[in-house]
Order: C-alpha cells, then sequence, then structure tokens
C-alpha cells in the first residue's frame, strides 16, 4: 500500500474485497431498511384503542369509511427505521460537504442553543412591541453588523431566503425607477458567471433578461456589458464571487459605467463567506445585495430549517426598501410598518413577509457574528480563500483545472470533465467519490464549464480532513483517466447502487403500493 501525493493513507484498498452476501442483507452496521409500509401492516397499531363513538353528522360527510392505510408499528420498530435511515444521509457531522457554491460549513453549537432559548424560540410574531424588546434589539444589532460588513446604508431583513432577497432588490430598483419616470427600461443585464437564481428572479419581476458573455479567464467580459448598456436596461445582476470561484476584478468599472448609464447594481451576496471582513461591496457600487445568513454566518441550508436573506442598501435605494423594519427610540425598539413622508422608506414598495423575518436565523447569525468577531469575520474569508486553493493545487495535476492559470481562486475550486477517459463522465466521478465515503461534488455548474465539478471546503475543514478528501478524489480521478469500467456501476458500497435519475425524475413513485400477489393477479 502506498501514501498518495496529499500524504493522506487509505485504510485499505477499495478494489478486490470479497463481501461474502449475509442472510439479513446487513453489512455490519450499513443496514438494509425496508420501506416503513414493507415493516408493519395496516391491519395493526402499535397501541389499542377502543372504537371511539362518533357523533352522527358535524363534519359535512367526511368521515373516513375505510383503511387509512398506514403502517401500525410499535414505538421501538419506528424509532429504529428512522434511525437506522438517518445512518444513510451524508452531514457536515460526517465529513466534509464539497458542494460548491453552497457554503456548507459547520454549524457550532454555541448558536443552536442561543436560538434555543426560550425569550427566543418560543416568541410569537404578534408578541407586543413592548413585551418583545429583547428581539427587536437582535435584529437591529445584526443589521448594524451586516451595514457596516458590507458597507452600505441600510438593510432589509425580512426576506426569508437569497431568492426571496433577490426579488426584494430587483422590486426597489423598480420602484427607485418608478419614481424618477423610468419605469420603461424592462431590460436587465445578467452575465453568464452569475448564479442560475440571478436571470430567474429578474423575469419573475417582469424583466427581460439578457446574457453577457463570459471571458476565457472566467470572468464577466466588461467590454461586452458596457457596449450593451442603454436606456432600456434597468439593472445588471452579478455574482461577486462569481460561480467560477473568482473575484471580479472589473466591478468599480462595471458599477460606475451602469450608474453612468442610469441603471442600478445588483449584487448576488450568496458567496459573501469569501469575502467577509476583507471587501465591503458599498466600495465597489453596489446599489443592493442579498446576504444568506445561512451560509455566510452559519447555519448550512437543509441543515438547520429555514434560510434567511437580508438585503442591503446604497442610499440610492433605501427610501425604497420593504417593511417592516426596526428603528430605534429613546424609549426602546418600535417596528416601523408604514412609510413616513419625508424619512427613510419613503416610496416602500411594500412588504415582503407577513412579519419581521426569519427569527431562528437572527440568533443564530448574530451568535456567529459576536463569537469571531471583526476579526475572526476576516480569517474566515481568509481560511476559506486558503483551502479552496489547496483543493485547486492539490489536484490540477490530475483534473482540468481551466481557470488555474487565471491565477488564485476564491472560495471555491472548479474542475472539468478534459483529460478523462472516453466514455467516462463527470457523474462517474461523482458517484465513485460515494463509495469513498465523500457526498459528490457540485456538477455539471456552472454550464460555462463543460462537466464542471465544483468544490468549496469551506474555512472550517483541516488540513488532515482536506488530505483525505484530495486523496480519494486524486484515486477517483486517476481511475477515470485510465479508463476503469468499475466507475461506470459505482457506487458500489452505497445502500443502494445507481439509480436511473432520468427516469426517476420524470417518472417518481411517490405512492406506495402494496404489491399484488402472484395468485391474486391470476385471478
Amino acid at each position: 500500500m502506498t501514501i498518495n501525493q496529499s500524504g493522506w493513507r487509505p485504510a485499505r484498498p477499495l478494489e478486490g474485497d470479497a463481501e461474502p452476501a449475509t442472510f439479513t442483507g446487513n453489512r455490519a452496521l450499513m443496514l438494509e431498511e425496508p420501506l416503513i409500509f414493507e415493516i408493519g401492516s395496516g391491519a395493526t397499531t402499535g397501541v389499542d384503542f377502543d372504537a371511539p363513538a362518533l357523533p352522527a353528522g358535524g363534519l359535512g360527510g367526511l368521515l373516513r369509511t375505510a383503511p387509512i392505510g398506514l403502517p401500525g408499528l410499535s414505538e421501538p420498530e419506528t424509532v429504529r427505521h428512522y434511525t437506522r435511515l438517518s445512518r444513510q444521509n451524508y452531514a457536515i457531522d460526517l465529513g466534509l460537504f464539497p458542494l460548491g457554491s453552497c457554503t456548507m460549513k459547520h454549524n457550532p453549537r454555541l448558536n443552536e442553543r442561543v436560538a434555543r432559548m426560550p425569550g427566543f424560540a418560543d416568541l410569537h410574531p404578534l408578541t407586543p412591541v413592548d413585551a418583545c424588546q429583547g428581539a427587536l434589539a437582535v435584529i437591529d444589532q445584526l443589521a448594524h453588523w451586516l451595514v457596516t460588513l458590507t458597507g452600505m446604508h441600510s438593510v432589509a431583513m425580512s426576506p426569508k431566503a437569497g431568492a426571496h432577497g433577490e426579488l426584494c432588490g430587483i422590486l426597489a430598483i423598480r420602484a427607485a425607477l418608478d419614481a424618477r419616470g423610468e419605469g420603461a427600461r424592462k431590460t436587465i443585464l445578467v452575465p453568464e458567471s452569475a448564479h442560475g437564481t440571478n436571470p430567474a428572479t429578474a423575469a419573475f419581476a417582469g424583466y427581460a433578461v439578457e446574457d453577457i458573455p463570459a471571458t476565457p479567464d472566467g470572468r464577466v467580459d466588461t467590454a461586452a456589458l458596457i457596449a450593451r448598456l442603454g436606456p432600456d436596461v434597468a439593472a445588471v445582476m452579478i455574482t461577486n464571487p462569481n460561480t467560477c470561484g473568482l473575484f471580479e476584478r472589473d466591478m468599480k468599472t462595471i458599477s460606475d459605467a451602469v450608474h453612468a448609464a442610469g441603471a442600478f447594481v445588483y449584487c448576488d451576496g450568496a458567496n459573501f463567506n469569501a469575502i467577509v471582513g476583507r471587501v465591503r461591496p458599498g466600495d465597489l457600487g453596489v446599489d443592493a445585495m442579498h446576504i444568506n445568513l445561512h451560509k455566510t454566518f452559519s447555519t448550512p441550508h437543509g441543515g438547520g430549517g429555514p434560510g434567511s436573506g437580508p438585503v442591503v442598501f446604497s442610499a440610492a435605494l433605501s427610501p425604497y426598501a420593504p417593511l417592516p423594519f426596526v428603528e430605534k427610540t429613546a424609549d426602546g425598539f418600535r417596528l416601523v410598518e408604514e412609510e413616513t413622508a419625508g424619512e427613510h422608506h419613503a416610496g416602500s414598495f411594500g412588504r415582503m413577509t407577513a412579519f419581521h423575518g426569519q427569527m431562528g436565523m437572527f440568533t443564530r447569525a448574530l451568535t456567529y457574528i459576536l463569537s469571531h468577531g471583526a476579526d475572526g469575520l476576516r480569517q474566515v474569508a481568509e481560511d476559506a480563500v486558503l483551502n479552496a486553493n489547496y483543493v485547486l493545487r492539490s489536484l490540477q495535476d490530475v483534473l482540468d483545472a481551466p481557470f488555474a492559470a487565471a491565477g488564485p481562486c476564491m472560495h471555491e475550486a472548479i474542475f472539468s470533465d478534459a483529460g478523462l477517459a472516453e466514455g467516462v463522465s463527470t457523474i462517474d466521478v461523482a458517484k465513485a467519490l460515494i463509495d469513498e465515503g465523500f457526498h459528490p461534488m457540485t456538477m455539471y455548474f456552472p454550464l460555462v464549464v463543460h462537466g464542471a465539478m465544483l468544490i468549496e471546503p469551506t474555512e472550517t475543514e483541516s488540513k488532515a480532513g482536506l488530505d483525505q478528501f484530495i486523496g480519494a478524489l486524486r484515486s477517483v480521478a486517476e481511475r477515470a483517466k485510465a479508463g476503469d469500467p468499475g466507475l461506470k456501476t459505482a457506487p458500489h458500497h452505497a445502500p443502494r447502487r445507481r439509480l436511473d435519475e432520468t427516469l426517476a425524475a420524470r417518472r417518481p413513485v411517490l405512492v406506495w403500493k402494496e404489491p399484488v400477489a402472484a395468485a391474486a393477479a391470476a385471478e
């Protein structure tokens, strides 16, 4: 057994291991788990109740007349079933999550403890203002940090996710244009290197979308963008750092040109994790930018419940920001829910949501910020960029890195399928990574790179953890370049082998039906 270039020694070879069959189908602690309907019978229940005496009527004839069809399991059977299923899920608490453009980093348990404090966890949205001053203080303090870190003028806290924040920014831009009598601007320019939600948001808001090409080094074609500016352009939506993992070096030049043409600059802040504490988007001429609290400030989406997408605004757009917002007064904090003539938000386009936003995410994000401090947040960005470049330079000799010559990357490293053996594709590499115990990286995105493999290690991974991942991916890449036929049928060690994902998407089986016995079918 040899040690690979990254220095990580695999525990044992993957190939050539004999796997004798077992009676149960289990492989040690990798348990074979059927569907819950296949475990319990619909004719039994975990607890016996006497048949209730139901009143005749009152439900408009909606009383159940047939069995509900749910399986009857005891408590131990139910707990074991869901515990076994949970063991088949990959999670950030199990290992590195290499999804590019998603910032799946560790969520400190301190955040969870604070979010579960009774004053926050049990807070009702309709609590009177004088009874929730502490919660409003949290929102106000978090807002202060977001404005300070971005160098912007104000922030709308209510948007509940990144795409929701994008819509908030575009609606504010539309309100600003309408206010100055330029509602005829109906085009939004979106570079190819932007997130896919950007053109979707612009179209949803009623704008025509035009693409701006990327240069060979993966950045916005600044000349093409400036040439397209005109009286019909309302805004440019740009992702920075972009989805190629690169910082848009011409951002200030682009912003100045857009403003000179009478339009606004929307920046997708989903990748703010790579520049927090290092770059203030407001200094680059950005007019609106959403911040994914659940990515930059610690709670990975899918891991902690709802997201949150506050939007920071320039002075030019602040009067058009949505309601409500928290305001500090001499008597404490209040929730402003109506426009006030002559004051900020005088031209607000209205509400994005019924209440103040995601309180649980506010408490988590503020806890994360206060526990790191300004210098700690700066180190977050520096370590995230360092880890991504470590991955890039450790793999560029075995995987094609299309933008490696353009200089250091930012938060994520991108590779392509160029150089793999004929017939071997990106999805084969991803499936083989499952055998190595890792969740696959982001595949086939961004579209500007053929067969893209996008990897974002984040700052929370140690060098030892990165070395293990690099070693695994190097091994798979070498097999892919050699044309190993085993890649086409990977994964081999997962609870399920490779699925026909196209068929599953086109013809999903969403409802379980009890199999018909052969004898009954013959009758």
